[in-house]
């Protein structure tokens, strides 16, 4: 196993970690699309190209469209009309 290949699956640990221990549901989300984008490095080192646009697209963005949209939608996240209505 290549040196690259432990670093990025020491990363993939610790942002897996700290995505089950963030308290701030935006933060968890951006670090789980970081987990998501390593998690195609990997793909990639282990010479599958296919996985790894797979895991880029749905992994990084489609789940972490819907994700910022669920949060938008129950109000977790704050937009630019209440940043508006603040001033």
């Amino acid at each position: 196993m290549n040196p690259v290949m432990i670093i990025a699956l020491l990363f993939l640990l610790i942002c897996a970690v700290a995505t089950s221990l963030t308290r701030n549901l935006l933060t968890s989300v951006v670090i789980f699309m970081a987990y998501s984008m390593l998690m195609s490095i990997v793909w990639i080192l282990l010479e599958s190209p296919d996985l790894a646009i797979t895991e880029a697209a749905v992994g990084a963005g489609v789940t972490g469209v819907l994700f910022f949209i669920t949060l938008k939608k129950i109000h977790a996240i704050q937009g630019d009309e209440e940043d508006d209505k603040k001033r």
